[in-house]
């Protein structure tokens, strides 16, 4: 009896310790099973840094699991590498948002042979599959700058364009969408076209050598704010062409982003507009299709309940959200997300 007790003892302890052992195992698989990695793009923009702090408050809010997140600054082999790192780990989808939408091409197929659905944000990459890219229509920030500084110039004017990385979708699309419109609606409207590579620098040397050659300049189109917008005031204030709207030698001025920076040039009287990219619904909508993602959700064309639309590209699905023109007639309104930073919820 004795021995049988000991040995029953003996085998309910070792049942215990490989249940718990087992138990460990899955506790370890499953925090790790459904992780997500996330790649933020840079952090030398305004707009990107206000995205990085939404989507740091959905992990925190446990709106996804995700791994340790990454930067990868602006450069495609980091961004490479950090996918590598996230397919590692197990990562059981990943968010994106490349800058060079032709250089990601060869990760996205090794991902998809791996598997791992890949949600882009706000660029839509040229080749690859993606599960979904969360997105606003860019041809329509470019068509809509365009309808705003033809119509504020009554049709007739010299104007700079900044034109983002020509690279990236979002300057291709941004540029072509401006250029179409401008051809046909305003062709009494010279244009300046101005290659950046989303760079403030390289825009305001440029803008500073057109002013020279040109100095009738009236309008100013920036493709992103976030990185424009500071050097360009900063030069025209240096050459004392940074006039209030509505006065005499006022230079027309819409961007792109809707970072608060811009709001306040917009009631400070020294840029006219600016298109807002949504940074909360980019970050929102990139963990929503992450998770969806990861439980295997399918979607199709269509209205969405969250005021947008999703098309079909050749390479999956895009989400296009709304971005409203900002201007000083909507600035203060409350649902813009510029206006939203540092409230609590």
């Amino acid at each position: 009896m004795k021995v049988r007790t000991t040995s029953a003892a003996a085998c309910a302890v070792l049942l215990a310790v490989t249940a718990l052992a087992g138990c460990n195992r899955d506790s370890g698989s499953g925090s790790d099973d459904k992780k997500v990695g996330i790649d933020l793009p840079r952090s030398d923009s305004d707009f990107w840094n206000s995205y990085q702090q939404y989507v740091k408050k959905g992990v925190a809010a446990g709106e996804v699991k995700a791994l340790p997140l990454t930067n990868s600054q602006n450069d495609i082999g980091k961004l490479v590498a950090n996918v590598q790192t996230f397919s590692d780990q197990g990562a059981k989808a990943v968010v994106m948002a490349p800058q060079d939408t032709g250089a990601i091409a060869s990760t996205l197929q090794s991902l998809n042979k791996k598997k791992i659905p890949v949600i882009s944000v706000d660029t839509r990459p040229d080749k690859g599959d993606v599960y979904m890219v969360v997105r606003a229509d860019n041809r329509a920030y470019g068509e809509n700058a365009c309808k705003y500084l033809g119509q504020q110039l009554k049709g007739k004017g010299k104007v700079v364009e900044f034109q983002g990385d020509l690279s990236s979708i979002n300057g291709r699309d941004r540029s072509v969408a401006f250029k179409s419109c401008m051809t046909k609606n305003f062709p009494r409207i010279k244009v300046f076209e101005l290659a950046t590579d989303w760079k403030g620098d390289v825009a305001s040397a440029k803008l500073q050598s057109t002013l020279a050659a040109n100095p009738d300049i009236n309008g100013i189109y920036m493709q992103a704010g976030g990185v424009f917008l500071q050097p360009t005031l900063a030069l025209l204030e240096q050459k004392k062409l940074l006039k209030p709207a509505g006065t005499k030698g006022h230079i027309t001025i819409i961007s792109n982003d809707g970072i608060p920076e811009e709001f306040d040039a917009i009631k400070a009287g020294k840029i006219d507009a600016t298109i807002s990219q949504p940074a909360d619904l980019y970050a929102k909508y990139a963990l929503y299709y992450a998770k969806a993602a990861v439980d295997g959700k399918k979607f199709k064309v269509g209205a969405t309940d969250h005021d947008s639309h999703i098309i079909k590209i050749p390479n999956g699905f895009e989400d296009q959200l709304p971005a409203p023109l900002v201007t000083k007639a909507n600035v203060n309104d409350p649902k813009l997300w510029a206006n939203q930073l540092g409230k609590k919820n």
